[in-house]
């Protein structure tokens, strides 16, 4: 049988499914990814199909719209910038189609919700792959909202408002092309998420019951799996001089920004970090990423650059980490049970700052518009205290207990059994 799992977007948005795709094989099924042509030496690698959906994502990012998307800090620029997204997103939906064609089911992100309407068409099930809590529930806000706090009937209502928001940008996209291939519109044209409730229509969240649990409101067919982890790097070592750093003085701290792709700050920001170092008297490791920040050749002995790294084998080597709260990058931290200080940006990168402030395991979250070397010193010097850092350690060693890959493909398996 054929699994075809639809996702698009950045590495975080990209690992968690390789993930599943993985223990999915285990299973016994053959697993298609279609994604971003970036990423299919790494899903090959893992013996896993590969479709490409047309694009470069490291352009894509570098787009106005998605620059805009990219320091959207409050709901109403988030919907501005979903709008933005409208023209990007219409030549996907075609790749998208045609990569679901033999499938037995089809797995998508929330950012693919044409991967619902492909289902129906095909009459087999679909299955909504989230990498962040998105059912409705009482028990907290949409994660774009979560730092308002209005009560429980607010909270519910901003999840309706979330999915609406996440539909509206695809809506026309999928229109679009819908009517330009069948002529028509899909059958029962509306916001697919709130029907990922059956068992033949569940909707699975890559994310730890340890730091959100599953809220009683939820419906039966919802699961939260634990987080979804890719461990293998097939093609990646560390280099000798990394190593060499790493062994000879204490743990150092990470910084890393990930896909934030803003070359006019880079320099303003690997400075600030140096500054920072310098007040609290640590060592630092810099991942330059996407051009989130820039290469100096006048740093001290006590700072080490590489431009990426496995989370998995780094962070647990290092005293506390520094990042920007993209979902994959948070779980990461978590698991490797250390500190975490988080410089949200935009987006949901708010409500994961704001959530390891509030399980203990972290500073208080640093805007990136508020940021200053002061502040991220003292911040250092937070989470290295004892309290912290035995926090961090704890939900460390719990996550580290769940395999939500494994728990997501059997749920998979089970609906695919019934079908």
């Amino acid at each position: 049988m054929v699994i075809t799992i639809l996702t698009a977007g950045t590495r975080g948005d990209t690992q968690p499914y390789i993930a599943l795709g993985l223990e999915l094989k285990k299973a016994g099924y053959k697993v298609r990814i279609a994604t971003f042509e970036n990423y299919k030496t790494s899903i090959e690698g893992y013996g896993l199909e590969f479709y490409p959906i047309r694009g470069d994502i490291s352009m894509v990012t570098s787009s106005d719209s998605i620059q805009i998307g990219m320091k959207a800090d409050n709901p109403f620029k988030v919907l501005l910038s979903f709008n933005k997204l409208k023209s990007l997103v219409f030549d996907l939906q075609e790749d998208f189609f045609n990569a679901c064609l033999g499938s037995d089911a089809i797995v998508y992100h929330p950012g693919v919700p044409i991967g619902y309407f492909i289902a129906q068409y095909f009459k087999i099930p679909s299955i909504l792959a989230t990498p962040f809590p998105m059912t409705p529930t009482k028990d907290y806000p949409a994660l774009i909202f979560y730092n308002i706090r209005l009560g429980k009937r607010f909270n519910f209502r901003t999840h309706k408002i979330f999915e609406k928001i996440m539909w509206f940008a695809s809506r026309a996209p999928i229109k679009q092309y819908w009517k330009k291939k069948f002529g028509k519109f899909p059958k029962n044209f509306k916001n697919p998420f709130n029907k990922q409730k059956t068992k033949m229509l569940p909707t699975i969240t890559s994310c730890s019951q340890h730091v959100f649990p599953k809220p009683d409101d939820w419906p039966e067919f919802a699961y939260n799996t634990g987080y979804w982890f890719l461990d293998q790097e097939n093609d990646w070592k560390p280099s000798s001089e990394l190593l060499d750093f790493l062994h000879k003085d204490k743990p150092p701290v990470y910084f890393g920004f990930g896909s934030i792709k803003d070359p006019s700050a880079a320099a303003d920001t690997t400075e600030l970090i140096v500054e920072a170092l310098k007040i609290s008297g640590k060592r630092g490791i810099l991942a330059t990423g996407w051009s989130g920040m820039t290469v100096s050749n006048n740093l001290s002995d006590e700072i080490f650059i590489i431009e990426s790294a496995p989370h998995s084998w780094l962070f647990p080597q290092m005293a506390a980490v520094v990042h920007h709260g993209g979902a994959g990058t948070t779980a990461a931290g978590l698991r490797a049970g250390v500190p975490s200080i988080i410089i949200p940006h935009s987006n949901d990168q708010f409500a994961w700052g704001r959530r390891v402030y509030e399980l203990g395991i972290g500073s208080k979250p640093i805007p990136r518009k508020k940021l200053n070397a002061k502040k991220l010193a003292e911040a250092i010097e937070a989470v290295l205290s004892n309290e912290i850092k035995d926090a961090a350690k704890l939900i460390g060693r719990k996550i580290a207990r769940e395999n939500g890959a494994e728990s997501a493909a059997k749920i998979i398996a089970s609906t695919l059994q019934e079908n």
